[in-house]
């Protein structure tokens, strides 16, 4: 009796529910669903537990995706049928490869190729020699391993495929890199990402050329591939482009792009894959080309991100790696020919990455410590490797076992970058030490040095009104150091914002937009006061961020610290939080600083403009209970009333008998001195006295001062609590009650501490002065221009 095959019936979308009798694992959207969320749960869980080892989060999606795969859970029968199964695995493949697709285009929107034409012989020299000596090593590696595990592959694609895949370098893996390492914004993170850059562009080529190989094995059939492949890319920048670019020039600064502009965008990179994908080369050249002539200038690239990467990255992308990793069986690598082969897979790889970057690197005379440095970052692999070896899968260019192998060593060479680099490399010299770490001094003829702190627009002019009164217009002069927060992340748009910070040479936005009110603000204090304005860029995560305004603090020899509240006012009035993030940073800062700090609570100081010197005119509050930190404020605000348009108040409650007779005596020097030296005729300066001792008096002495501008406050004054309960515990007894609802007053308020020379904060500072501090180099790049002094002629 003969038998017939019967193929399954194909799987439905949704089914009828468990209560009906029906399993929903029979179904392709509540099979996809649960696969999403256990893709989601094991990968997250993998980048928490990889987090102190300052891995990114690549190397858990790989993990995790091998991990479900058939090396381990997978390995489970039930498992794999049930979770896995292959009649589901279209639909997997299908939703990964989209959401690849537009990550490819978000990958070329990290591409500027105006930075890579600006690439420096240097980074072009080393980046030609690290894809050149790797590629030839891996053509090696791949004659060895026909001969042994991949018997019958035809020769060219394979060859073309090791060599592409030993020589890739994972250009958005090696950015998330060098700003965990605080190496970003060095000369070393500009030179490793400029050449990654031209590394990333020549992979794409030699990887087109590789899967036009791999077809049917014609020559004529690859000549008309790699032909038309060529037609598609002129078509691109010919007539797609200026699409593009009309499109870009009609979403104006500061409104909402067109949802037809987003929706239209979006369909030309479908499009895009459909044509690269019949064409024969792959649906993803297509995104990526999309993503490479999109201007870069703009709101226009800026909205596609937002609007694309937080759903395709999170969400859609992990699900590329669980379909890797099902491919991936690490249990086809045995016996010790296999573990052979894996080591000198691994060896060739890191042998050709780094020996090439290194021979070019002391040819353009760099240090051999950088030289190396740079050579292990250049290894560094990633999602492209991945695109490259499941490529090489699917035309049945390399098998299970060398599929296994390959995997691996991207695994390894990217997971031992960044211990090898934290171990081999100091990224600056030794910070000088020096002795002006806070505003009060003994001399008045010193320079005094403000690093001020800010990460939106909002906070800039006050800022720049805070310092324009504090600049001691009669002794001495000002230099402000101001420093951009950018926070760097996994998404795609933190690589094109570093693109732009160093392509404007200024740490904000588009310098060509004359409507940029960061540019405006700092441009206009720039020429109408005496005080050199030097703008500065730290980009790194929020978590570690502090370190860089410590670095920068102690490179620049700044005696303040000014940071942004990390809440700001409301149209009503409140203050609202812009992030528990921003909170930690001020309290890290407080904790580590090497010099003063002043958090400053922002009310609206002069408004939402900045004033000029000759308009000024405010009145400020020093309420002094005693102590260093009450004294640095009171050291501060004669500073501040040197400007003839302020009218300070010195409110001093006076102590009971005190316990340590050294600060009494001291806070009484800090007094005579002030009223000593602060005698102006037009009796802009009050000082009061009030015995207020209790929270109700002292309460009601500062509500009987009326209305004035600014209050200036110690951050630790031996002074009972105002507030019952504070959520602000970084701005003191008295600070935290200036700063809330209890107190109707529209002043802001500038809560400052001391730098202690004998406390945690001193020991700190040493360590780091010890262990070298990471250049924090002011915007623009030192290769391209100097540091810009933008005093004022």
């Amino acid at each position: 009796m003969a038998t017939s095959n019967v193929c399954p019936a194909p799987m439905t979308a949704t089914s009828n529910g468990s209560w009906d009798g029906d399993n929903p694992l029979n179904h392709s959207l509540p099979l996809i669903i649960l696969q999403i969320c256990l893709v989601l749960v094991v990968t997250r869980s993998l980048a928490f537990l990889l987090r102190p080892l300052r891995q990114p989060r690549v190397i858990a999606e790989i993990i995790g995706g091998i991990l479900l795969g058939p090396s381990a859970i997978g390995r489970s029968k039930r498992f794999m049928d049930n979770v896995f199964p292959k009649k589901g695995m279209v639909v997997l493949d299908t939703l990964a490869n989209i959401g690849l697709l537009f990550f490819l285009f978000l990958v070329g929107l990290e591409l500027d190729l105006r930075s890579i034409r600006r690439t420096g012989k240097g980074a072009l020299a080393i980046a030609i020699a690290g894809i050149t000596l790797p590629f030839v090593l891996g053509i090696g590696t791949s004659v060895v391993l026909r001969h042994t595990i991949v018997e019958g592959a035809r020769q060219g694609p394979f060859l073309v495929f090791m060599g592409v895949a030993l020589s890739i370098t994972a250009f958005p893996v090696l950015a998330r890199i060098l700003a965990e390492l605080k190496l970003l914004t060095t000369d070393l993170g500009r030179m490793a990402m400029s050449a990654a850059a031209v590394n990333d562009v020549v992979a794409w080529i030699l990887l087109a050329l590789a899967i036009a190989l791999s077809g049917s094995g014609s020559p004529i059939i690859t000549l008309w591939v790699l032909l038309t492949g060529i037609g598609f890319v002129a078509c691109v920048a010919i007539f797609l482009r200026p699409v593009l670019a009309w499109m870009a020039r009609r979403s104006l600064e500061g409104e909402p792009v067109k949802e037809s502009y987003v929706c239209a965008t979006l369909a030309i990179v479908l499009a895009a894959g459909f044509v690269t994908d019949a064409i024969g080369i792959h649906a993803l050249f297509g995104a990526f080309m999309v993503g490479v002539v999109v201007p870069k200038d703009g709101s226009f690239a800026g909205a596609l991100i937002e609007k694309v990467e937080d759903l395709v990255s999170g969400l859609f992308l992990p699900l590329y790696f669980v379909s890797s990793g099902l491919k991936t069986n690490v249990t086809t690598i045995r016996g010790s020919r296999s573990w052979g082969l894996l080591v000198l897979v691994i060896t060739n790889a890191c042998i050709g990455k780094i020996a090439g970057t290194v021979i070019a690197s002391l040819i353009a005379k760099i240090p051999v410590r950088e030289a190396f440095t740079l050579g292990f970052l250049m290894n560094t692999k990633g999602l492209v490797e991945l695109i490259v070896l499941n490529i090489g899968k699917d035309r049945k260019v390399l098998n299970d076992e060398t599929f296994a192998i390959m995997v691996l060593m991207a695994l390894f060479t990217t997971f031992i970058t960044t211990p090898i680099v934290m171990g081999i490399y100091k990224p600056a010299r030794r910070v000088a030490p020096y002795k002006h770490r806070t505003v009060g001094r003994s001399g008045t003829a010193s320079e005094l040095r403000v690093l001020a702190c800010f990460h939106s627009l909002r906070n800039i002019p006050t800022m720049i009104n805070l310092v324009e009164i504090s600049r001691g217009i009669r002794h001495r002069c000002l230099t402000l150091y101001a420093l951009h927060l950018m926070e760097f992340s996994e998404r795609s748009s933190a690589i094109l914002m570093v693109h732009k910070a160093r392509r404007n040479g200024l740490p904000f936005c588009n310098r060509r937009d004359n409507t940029n009110q960061m540019v405006v603000a700092f441009e206009a204090y720039r020429q109408l006061s005496e005080v050199a304005v030097r703008p500065m860029t730290a980009i790194s995560d929020l978590d570690t961020i502090h370190e860089d305004i410590v670095a920068s603090a102690l490179q620049k020899r700044a005696a303040l610290i000014l940071l942004p509240f990390h809440k700001m006012q409301q149209l009503d009035g409140t203050l609202e939080s812009v992030g528990h993030a921003y909170r930690l940073i001020n309290q890290r800062v407080l904790r580590h600083a090497p010099c003063s700090v002043a958090i400053l609570v922002d009310r609206g100081l002069g408004g939402a403009a900045q004033v000029s010197s000759s308009e000024v005119s405010y009145t400020v509050v020093v309420l002094f209970f005693g102590g260093p930190d009450d004294r640095e404020a009171l050291s501060y605000a004669a500073l501040m009333a040197e400007h003839p348009g302020i009218a300070l108040t010195v409110l001093r409650f006076l102590p009971a008998p005190a316990d340590n007779l050294d600060q009494s005596a001291e806070d009484e020097a800090c007094i005579s001195k002030f009223r000593s030296n602060s005698q102006p005729s037009d009796g802009s300066l009050t000082y009061e006295e009030s015995a207020a001792a209790d929270m109700a008096g002292i309460i009601a002495a500062i509500k009987n001062l009326g209305r004035r501008n600014l209050f200036l406050v110690g951050r630790s004054p031996p002074a009972i609590a105002l507030v019952e309960r504070s959520d602000c515990p970084e701005l003191g007894p008295v600070g935290s009650y200036l700063a809330s609802s209890e107190l109707s007053t529209t002043a802001s308020v500038l809560i400052i501490q001391r730098y202690d020379p004998s406390g945690e904060t001193c020991r700190l500072v040493e360590e780091v002065e010890v262990a070298e501090v990471a250049d924090m180099p002011d915007t623009p790049p030192a290769p391209v221009t100097p540091e810009p002094s933008l005093r004022a002629k």
